[in-house]
């Protein structure tokens, strides 16, 4: 394919998005590099999902061993090494941006380091050369968003990647401002550790988008573990003071304005689409007032042989979203018959327990003009998570009354998101609340509580009593 051009396919960006679209380009036959100007794996692997599920690992691993005593097992010695932990942390991210280019190598992707910038449609520069290509994949991602008035310095004021950096001491008192996944992860981490966590949400609700019965118990939870949540909160601006960080809280309904002071500030109100020094204009490419690069369904911008995933292309802002997408680019541009498809796209909030879900929230199958029943089952009721003393939370069903169609499935649990995966490939194969209660699930697990839910939409289920 590549006739007069360097490439058949370039690829803008190593993140998840970016690297599963080259590799899958390379393995489909064509000539491919990919850009980076910083390293391989993007923010997921660098500094996002990788490390951030580590520390939440950690952050859990301590938690749970102070309650271990209740089975018989106690510790002693027991400390925090806070230097031992961010080196840890830092191990596993090298390991696996290490792989992801000894997956380059392996599947002949070029790797050019550097900053990316169109000159034309087929042309990029990058650092002092130029480099063409029959077609370009932009992949390059998102940045935290900013606050006015709350000045990031990585230090006592954070975005989500000096978060990754645990200071020592663990900080006596923690603001999150923002109670989206990001903010409630970073929460649960430092209160494990040991931090008075405060969370404020803009919202009448944390975590939009999800389902709000699992909304309503799982801030319950987290409220009971001492994460303190308030909605309809703001935070108008900062001062860094020798006593710690003054903020000026506003009351959205109210206009009622105090000040609290914090050791660290975490703002995580979003994230936003990362254009800067790529020139997409230059190319012809469409950018929305909010930075966006649109793309339809084959992941084609405007300009067709020029192609947008993941985060820089639209929400939602997922890894596992991009990977689709790069994969669904790749295989366009050779000549197969892709496109990004999804009947759902799953979100998680990885604490402990998660919020996990998929598919349509009971009010969104409303609101779609479905008659829902629903199905729910207390973790309570679950004889493996009484082993795990983790019997907090529920896993809900939701389903078309008449046809028993799976619209969705909203999980509290632990490892909530593994148990996820059987209800986003029900949801994709079109699956009924019955061919879920006829598959024979292995006992004891967590994931036969999704069995129970859908017998439950029956009023069947075996372990509870059916209202």
């Amino acid at each position: 394919m590549t006739n007069n051009f360097d490439y058949d396919v370039l690829v803008i960006g190593a993140g998840p998005g970016g690297y599963h679209a080259a590799i899958r380009a390379s393995q489909l036959g064509l000539k491919t590099a990919c850009v980076e100007r910083g390293a391989v794996g993007g923010v997921c692997l660098n500094i996002g999902c990788i490390p951030t599920k580590a520390l939440l690992h950690a952050a859990e691993t301590m938690q749970a061993s102070k309650h271990a005593a209740e089975f018989g097992l106690t510790f002693s010695g027991q400390a925090l090494d806070i230097a031992r932990l961010n080196g840890w942390k830092d191990s596993i991210v090298k390991k696996l941006t290490g792989g992801v280019s000894g997956l380059f190598k392996a599947n002949k992707v070029t790797l050019l380091t550097g900053q990316a910038s169109f000159v034309d449609d087929h042309t990029v520069q990058v650092g002092d050369k130029t480099y063409t290509a029959a077609n370009i994949i932009i992949a390059t991602g998102s940045d935290p968003a900013k606050l006015p008035g709350l000045e990031v310095d990585q230090q006592q004021i954070v975005d989500s990647t000096g978060a990754l950096v645990m200071p020592d001491p663990v900080p006596a008192r923690m603001l999150c401002v923002g109670g989206g996944v990001i903010g409630f992860e970073f929460a649960q981490v430092y209160n494990n550790l040991g931090s008075q966590v405060k969370i404020i949400e803009f919202l009448p609700s944390v975590i939009p988008g999800a389902d709000a019965d699992a909304v309503k118990e799982f801030s319950k939870i987290m409220s009971r573990q001492g994460i303190e949540i308030v909605t309809q909160m703001k935070a108008n601006r900062a001062e860094k003071k020798s006593d710690g960080v003054h903020v000026e809280l506003e009351n959205v309904k109210t206009g009622e304005k105090t000040t609290e002071v914090f050791d660290r500030v975490l703002v995580a109100v979003g994230r936003r689409p990362r254009t800067d020094g790529l020139n997409p204009e230059q190319a012809g490419v469409t950018v929305t007032e909010r930075g966006f690069i649109p793309a339809d369904k084959q992941q084609r911008t405007n300009v067709p042989h020029i192609f947008s995933i993941g985060d820089v292309a639209g929400n939602p802002m997922l890894a596992h979203k991009a990977m689709k997408e790069g994969l669904v680019a790749a295989e366009v541009i050779a000549g197969k018959p892709a496109e990004q498809d999804a009947v759902a796209i799953p979100g998680v909030v990885y604490t402990n327990p998660e919020l996990a879900w998929v598919g349509l929230t009971e009010a969104e199958a409303q609101e779609k003009g479905y008659e829902v029943k629903t199905g729910v089952f207390p973790m309570s009721a679950s004889g493996r998570a009484m082993t795990l003393q983790a019997t907090e939370g529920f896993v809900k069903m939701v389903v078309e009354k008449d046809t028993d169609l799976l619209l969705g499935v909203h999980i509290v649990a632990p490892h909530a998101s593994d148990m996820l995966a059987e209800a986003g490939l029900a949801l994709e194969m079109a699956a009924t609340a019955t061919d879920i209660s006829l598959t024979i699930h292995a006992h004891p697990t967590l994931g036969e509580s999704i069995l129970e839910a859908a017998e439950a939409s029956h009023k069947q289920a075996i372990h509870i009593v059916n209202r």
